[in-house]
This record gives structure tokens, C-alpha cells and sequence, in this order.
């Protein structure tokens, strides 16, 4: 299905998004906080539009995907920025060893996966101790005044829309389903808490339509030293 609707991929979320997901974009990458030096990974990147914008403050990107249409058009638009490599792989099986990134960020693909639970658990794995994960991910409005209309224009307009740009309206009707059956910000908030994440935080974006959840993996406590027992006489 992505691999289907990757070439106007950008072009439709654009769209469907009223602009919105450019400022999305932003906010996840100002709370990631990028620096030159810093290697971080992006998973479910797609075409790379995030990975290039985490890219410009210097930062080295490993954008992975499970699609490999998505990837395709990705490094074609990405052929000239040496700071990101594209890489296929699975969420739930990160092809990567511990300890290995600065930062982990995902954005509009966990609901995707079928293990949500453990791409999380993974993520913390291959986080540097005291690394940060950022997560932007469409979510439930707290107001109802938001969330009825909303919900009803991702299932009514979001598909027709879909397919007068990207010719895939099967693939939004997708995309509306997974948005309704994804848990709500203090859900997911629990699901990294659970993993092993601290100091778990949410902001809503665009009044709860998406929510940026952060978390940090714990560093690893200084073991005690027993002090030496005095002398006897």
C-alpha cells in the first residue's frame, strides 16, 4: 500500500493536512533538538522529508522504512545529502545494536505497526542511555467540538480527497481506520512508561488532531561502593 502511494506521498499529507503538517514537522524536530555530531534515527521515515529537515542542523540520520517503494523515492530526492542513509527494516526488529543513537524519532507510523509495544521497547534499545525518543502521531482531541468533526472528515472527505491527488482513496480509507482504533495521548504515554521510558511528557498539536509524546531513556545508576570496615585491634 505505500509502495503505492509514495510518489505524491508528501504531496497528499500536504493537502489532507491543510498545511499543518509542515508546522507538525517543525515542532518534532525542535523537540528532538538536533546538534552536529549527533547521530539519530528515524523510523518509519518514508521519502525522507523528515530526516532531511532533522538533517540541516548537522545531524547524521539513518531514515528506515519498511516500505521499499517509500525508500526509492527518498534517496532519489536525498542523492545529494551525505548526512542521511536510507535503510529497510522492521520496527519491531531494528537492524541496529544497543546504545547506538543520540535520539530516536518516529512520526506518523507507529499506529502502523503491528507491534507498537515492541518497536517501542526497540527504540529504548538502540537509544544512547539518557537519549531522547519524540513521537508525532495523529491522536484524540480532548474536545469534543474537534474531535466529532474531525473524525467525521477523515472518514467522509480525507478518502475522496486522497484520491483526486494521489489516485489511492482505498489506502486513506486505511488511514482513517487506524486513526479512530489508535489509543489516546495518556494511553500511549503509558505504553513508554511501560517500556522503560522516564520522564514521558505529551503536548497536543492543532487542538489534539496530533500529539507530540517524549520520553528519555534512563541512564544506568552508579553502583555503591562499600566502604572498607575500620581496622581491628
Amino acid at each position: 500500500m505505500f509502495d503505492e502511494v509514495s510518489p505524491r506521498y508528501d504531496l497528499t499529507n500536504d493537502v489532507l493536512s491543510a498545511g499543518n503538517s509542515r508546522l507538525w514537522r517543525i515542532s518534532t524536530t525542535r523537540a528532538i533538538a538536533p546538534r552536529k555530531g549527533m547521530r539519530i534515527l528515524d523510523v518509519a521515515a518514508g521519502t525522507g522529508t523528515s530526516s532531511a529537515a532533522i538533517a540541516k542542523s548537522g545531524a547524521r540520520v539513518v531514515a528506515l522504512d519498511f516500505s521499499e517503494g517509500m525508500l526509492a523515492v527518498g534517496r532519489e530526492r536525498n542523492s545529494e545529502n551525505s548526512l542521511i542513509e536510507f535503510v529497510q527494516g522492521d520496527a519491531t526488529k531494528l537492524p541496529f545494536g544497543d546504545n547506538e543513537f543520540d535520539a530516536v524519532t518516529i512520526s506518523f507510523g507507529l499506529r502502523n505497526v503491528n507491534k507498537p509495544k515492541q518497536a517501542l521497547a526497540e527504540m529504548l534499545r538502540v537509544l544512547k542511555p539518557g537519549g531522547r525518543l519524540v513521537i508525532c502521531e495523529f491522536s484524540h482531541p480532548p474536545i469534543a467540538a474537534v474531535r466529532k468533526p474531525y473524525f467525521w472528515y477523515t472518514k467522509n472527505v480525507m478518502p475522496k480527497i486522497a484520491g483526486l491527488v494521489n489516485g489511492a482513496s482505498d489506502a486513506y480509507e486505511y488511514l482513517n481506520e487506524s486513526i479512530v482504533d489508535w489509543p489516546n495521548q495518556m494511553t500511549l504515554a503509558g505504553w513508554m512508561r511501560g517500556v522503560g521510558f522516564t520522564d514521558v511528557e505529551y503536548r497536543n498539536l492543532t487542538g489534539g488532531v496530533v500529539a507530540l509524546h517524549r520520553g528519555t531513556k534512563p541512564k544506568p545508576k552508579p553502583k555503591s561502593v562499600a566502604k572498607p570496615k575500620p581496622a581491628t585491634k
